[in-house]
């Protein structure tokens, strides 16, 4: 496997007697696309600001592109390219002249920074405004344009927070199609910081979910839903033609299915969950045993589910802890 091009050990950060990060671990690889995921107020974007070198952590150690983020912040800065939530241009200035002007900030000389200026003009769509003064662009115009400035200095990584905030959906999904383009074609490292579920889970190689300050979790979709799906089992529900009547003689058969944990039968419905997934085997049962079954589904673990799953359970575990030390004396 190859080195990680973002390496977080232990990083934290604290405000007085309020952790906002807590001791992060985080391993990123070259080429793949990472989502950090949690709500607003999780400690994402001072976890971002740490990798930048823009704050310094109060224990911790940020390793970006091979350099300590904290000790080295200007080597950082010119192997990563940073998308905030809410992106700045001059109004009064074109795209064209916008990113000319960062390109030139970045060292590139002035005939070279228009070429490259128009050449990623055209690479996020926005070669047709690029005469255009960015007072008048839309939000989703400007996340292009901030998405053409950190490609213009050619990044090993590129950090996006929020970047789709206030975009509408058409644009949203350019934006995230264009991402994912970008990642492949240039083997550009990218962490995605987002609340958004289904788009993390659209563009996203591997997520961590991060409430509180923590990383309770990370991986590819497919590995937290298997391992959400062992935890939780699978859970399969069948509709049946006729209301049930006399259960009995498939009850006991479903029951012997194997990794057995659970049956309901109502009415029309049966529900029946186990450890791994029987479906076939539990349709096949009911036909040979005279139901007509007219629909069958499944649970098919999604990132909301493991989100959910996750998010419940540490809110769940902070509540326990608080009550354990007397938070809510004063309420009883």
């Amino acid at each position: 496997m190859k080195d990680p091009i973002i390496q977080l050990t232990g990083l934290t950060k604290s405000y007085g007697k309020v952790t906002a990060v807590d001791k992060l671990d985080l391993q990123i690889y070259p080429g793949e696309i990472f989502g950090l995921l949690g709500p607003n107020g999780a400690g994402k974007t001072t976890s971002i600001l740490m990798m930048l070198g823009l704050t310094e952590p109060t224990a911790g150690t940020a390793y970006v592109c091979g350099h300590n983020a904290t000790r080295n912040p200007i080597a950082v800065k010119r192997k990563v390219g940073y998308l905030p939530d809410s992106v700045g241009f001059y109004p009064e200035m074109t795209a064209l002249e916008n990113l000319c002007f960062i390109a030139e900030l970045n060292g590139l000389t002035k005939s070279y920074a228009q070429a490259c200026a128009k050449d990623m003009l055209h690479v996020v769509g926005l070669e047709q405004e690029m005469h255009k003064k960015t007072g008048a662009f839309s939000r989703g115009m400007k996340q292009r344009l901030g998405l053409a400035e950190v490609l213009i200095k050619t990044p090993e990584v590129a950090i996006l927070d929020e970047p789709t905030l206030g975009i509408d959906p058409k644009g949203v999904d350019d934006f995230l199609e264009l991402i994912k383009r970008l990642s492949k074609e240039h083997n550009l490292t990218v962490l995605l910081s987002s609340h958004h579920l289904h788009q993390v889970q659209r563009v996203c190689d591997r997520v961590g979910i991060f409430v509180g300050g923590k990383l309770l979790v990370e991986g590819s979709i497919e590995h937290l839903a298997h391992n959400l799906q062992q935890q939780e089992g699978v859970t399969t529900a069948i509709t049946l033609e006729d209301p049930l009547g006399d259960t009995a003689r498939f009850e006991e058969a479903l029951k012997a299915l194997p990794g057995f944990r659970k049956l309901t039968v109502t009415g029309y419905s049966i529900e029946l969950q186990t450890d791994a997934d029987v479906t076939a085997a539990a349709v096949r049962l009911l036909v040979n045993s005279g139901a007509n079954v007219v629909a069958v589904s499944r649970n098919d673990y999604k990132l909301d589910d493991i989100y959910n799953t996750y998010f419940e359970n540490s809110i769940t575990t902070n509540t326990a802890h608080e009550k354990s030390n007397g938070f809510f004396k004063r309420y009883q």
